[in-house]
């Protein structure tokens, strides 16, 4: 399996995983050498309504429900498409034929749990509402967009079945992890792939979040009983804790206007970690991780999209990048 090939032609998107005849991809806003030094707020609010534009969408905006062109949004789902056939005919060998996707197939996400089986649903012009794709047939693609949601791949060896799964605070409350997986079969191990997402260190939510969130999982059986009894220690971290020595945090010092950063210390407030949620959430369904750590923050590296840090900075739009994963045909 490979890890983390590096960005094709300066396209910002990188391979995270290749296994068998499925490949997993991330996307980004900018390429990393296509990112000047952060401006501050004053220098933001001065720019050209170009600039501004790319300062809110960025190179490879792929939402059509964030206010940009529909065209540009269209091409440039249709240069990811290309891309990501570009980077596996890279990475065959020359005695294997690449087989190319044809097809990447999006959802309105609408932070619940409800799945879009492609298999079995009839070709539509309009997006299904859903928060999770799954499918079983090759030379397709699911993709899942975010700016700050955990996005998660599936991918089940003995069955050929792969899954794509939006999870917010609200699908991870009402269990859309726990609903995909049981979409796959018992005839073999599923593992999954965590993309881009907040950290604990960005992520502050007002009590009644975590108590809807503690609510859900207790509800609907999302966690091992330890971790449920556990739910504070391992998902929560007050507000005016030790924020000071977060890596995430004086990463995204770097990166982002201090002023606009998020760390406000309110004692009223908590910090929910969502990556490691979602991860426990994985395993409890019987699921395997590749990798129990999101690759990146959203909200502290400013290659990657951020609703978040979007709104903090004060700019009116937010693009959307996507967690990819595609099943090409055998050769």
């Amino acid at each position: 399996m490979t890890n983390k090939l590096p960005i094709i032609d300066n396209f910002p998107m990188t391979m995270l995983a290749q296994m068998d005849d499925v490949a997993v991809f991330q996307t980004a806003a900018f390429a990393p050498n296509n990112i000047d030094e952060p401006a501050t707020a004053s220098q933001q609010r001065g720019l050209d309504s170009q600039a501004n534009h790319q300062a809110n969408y960025g190179a490879l905006n792929l939402g059509l429900h964030v206010n940009d062109e529909a065209a540009k949004v269209l091409g440039n789902r249709m240069s990811l498409l290309a891309a990501i056939n570009t980077q596996m005919a890279s990475e065959s060998s020359q005695t294997e034929q690449h087989t190319a996707i044809h097809s990447l197939h999006w959802v309105s996400q609408i932070h619940g749990k409800q799945i879009h089986d492609i298999d079995t649903t009839p070709l539509s012009m309009a997006p299904m509402a859903a928060d999770a794709i799954i499918s079983k047939q090759s030379g397709r693609g699911l993709a899942i967009m975010t700016a700050d949601c955990v996005p998660i791949v599936l991918y089940q060896p003995a069955s050929g079945k792969i899954a794509a799964i939006h999870a917010g605070w609200q699908g991870l409350a009402c269990g859309i992890i726990k609903e995909t997986a049981q979409r796959f079969t018992d005839s073999g191990a599923i593992q999954a792939w965590i993309g881009v997402c907040i950290s604990q260190a960005n992520y502050e939510v007002g009590h009644q979040v975590r108590d809807q969130l503690l609510a859900g999982c207790l509800d609907n059986q999302l966690l091992t009983a330890s971790d449920s009894d556990n739910f504070d220690s391992l998902y929560v971290m007050r507000s005016d804790s030790g924020l000071e020595n977060h890596s995430d945090t004086q990463h995204l010092h770097k990166t982002v206007d201090k002023l606009s950063n998020c760390a406000t210390v309110h004692t009223h407030k908590v910090k929910l970690n969502l990556p490691k949620l979602a991860a426990d959430q994985l395993t409890a369904a019987g699921v395997s991780i590749d990798s129990k750590e999101p690759i990146s923050c959203s909200y502290a590296d400013r290659h990657y999209y951020s609703y978040r840090r979007q709104t903090h900075m004060q700019q009116p739009a937010t693009g959307r990048m996507a967690l990819v994963i595609v099943r090409r045909a055998a050769t």
